[in-house]
């Protein structure tokens, strides 16, 4: 087994390295002078089972052109196997036609990733499960409630007393599971939105008064929704909310957004590196996933079951 490690998210590529006890590969990313990506695999993959490991997260073009040239380099060095570990997966929210005239990008990504010569794909918490579909290889969607159960027992007492909270309708899956597994209660948070990017809340499903609330979603991105949502619940007397996100994307001016609201803290897993948000903004908090990707890799390798994870 080879682990190889591109640009978007070398720290965490180091913690999975870590967990497995297995080495990084040597192997170059690098840019020309006009910008043009170029990789070099500098070790014998010839026969190997080889995971390539990038986040396709901001500059995503960047690091989507990266992950491609990669697996093409790994495909014509005669790798046995190549697996795409892509912790998150950029364009995933674009899953569907919205309107006349315009894209499935996700699709059309998933069509790069298998034509430049992937086997299969790991990635974690896609957007909309219906994207595994997308694939014409095997692909594998971990999810990350066991890791944010984890944090919420370590951080809270008595975690039955908590209300776990959806901030949408379409969240309602993703809350009811984690609040199942803590033997916790759930609300929804009822919003309509005008346009991309602009939330308005408008009602509580649930009561929460008293209540120390976490609203769960798959990503962050504005934080206009969370933001919005924390508000809301403080005053419906929630006594605190925070907020659980698997992909903390952050952009648009969102760490300056969730310092000044009502959120107690946003904590989020480290499958975008999280260390650039951590200095913009105080109440972030990130949480590894290293060890459930590690886990997953180590069961991809061994022909064994990872469904079997979160039994």
């Amino acid at each position: 087994m080879k682990l190889i490690a591109a640009n978007s998210n070398p720290t965490l590529a180091k913690a999975i390295a870590d967990h497995l006890d297995t080495p990084l590969a040597q192997a170059e990313f690098k840019r020309f002078k006009d910008n043009e990506i170029f990789v070099e695999i500098q070790e014998n993959v010839r026969g190997e089972d080889v995971f390539l490991i990038q986040s396709t997260s901001f500059p995503a073009n960047d690091h989507l052109m990266e992950l491609l040239i990669g697996i093409d380099a790994l495909r014509r060095a005669s790798a046995r196997r190549i697996t795409a570990v892509i912790p998150y997966y950029g364009y995933g929210r674009q899953d569907r036609k919205v309107g006349g005239r315009t894209p499935i990008s996700a699709k059309l990504v998933a069509n790069l990733i298998a034509t430049a010569g992937a086997n299969r794909v790991l990635t974690l918490e896609l957007h909309a499960g219906q994207i595994q579909g997308f694939f014409d290889i095997p692909t594998d969607n971990l999810f990350s409630t066991p890791v944010l159960e984890r944090d919420i027992r370590e951080h809270y007492k008595d975690v039955a007393k908590l209300m776990i909270v959806s901030p949408d309708v379409g969240g309602v899956v993703r809350a009811r599971a984690l609040a199942n597994r803590l033997g916790a209660d759930l609300a929804i948070v009822d919003k309509r939105r005008e346009k991309a990017g602009v939330s308005e809340v408008m009602h509580i499903i649930g009561d929460v008064e008293g209540r120390d609330c976490i609203l769960i979603d798959d990503i962050v991105d504005s934080a206009g929704t969370l933001c919005n949502a924390g508000e809301a619940l403080r005053k419906e007397k929630a006594k605190s909310v925070s907020a659980y996100v698997t992909h903390g994307v952050l952009s648009n001016g969102a760490a300056k957004r969730v310092d000044d609201s009502m959120l107690k803290e946003l904590v989020v897993t480290n499958s975008i590196d999280p260390d650039s948000a951590k200095a913009k903004c105080k109440k972030l908090r990130a949480v590894s996933v290293a060890p459930l990707m590690g886990d997953a890799i180590w069961r991809i390798a061994n022909e064994q079951s990872v469904s079997s994870l979160f039994e």
